[in-house]
């Protein structure tokens, strides 16, 4: 059975940092697009970063320069370090894995998502 399980969220002030992990279990992922998205309160799930098997990544702007994706295929494990965090950045943050190529931003592209793990970030 697959299982994607986040790690790592919490509440942290403003221009403070978070890293989120994501393990993957069940299957290897090495292959694939992992990617992150969040989701406030009322809000649509929003595409955050992804990142292939050879380690190109994308980013959207509301993150670019602020996130980083990596990954780590011997630990089938994707990260998420975040920094200069804005009360805006408060949401439940997801992470997905994509059974084919290229790296979608669309949430429909994606087909296994974990449970998600909960950022707060304090004025």
């Amino acid at each position: 059975q697959v299982q994607l399980v986040e790690s790592g969220g919490g509440l942290v002030q403003s221009g403070g940092s978070l890293r989120l992990s994501c393990a993957a279990s069940g299957r290897t992922f090495n292959n694939y697009p992992m990617g992150w998205f969040r989701q406030a309160p009322g809000k649509e799930r929003d595409f955050l970063a992804a990142i292939n098997w050879s380690h190109t990544n994308i980013y959207s702007d509301s993150v670019k320069g602020r996130f980083t994706i990596s990954r780590d295929n011997a630990k089938n494990t994707v990260y998420l370090q975040m920094n200069s965090l804005k009360p805006e950045d408060t949401a439940v943050y997801y992470c997905a894995v994509r059974l084919g190529y290229g790296l979608p931003i669309a949430v429909s592209e994606y087909h296994y998502w974990g449970q998600g793990t909960q950022v707060t970030v304090s004025s």
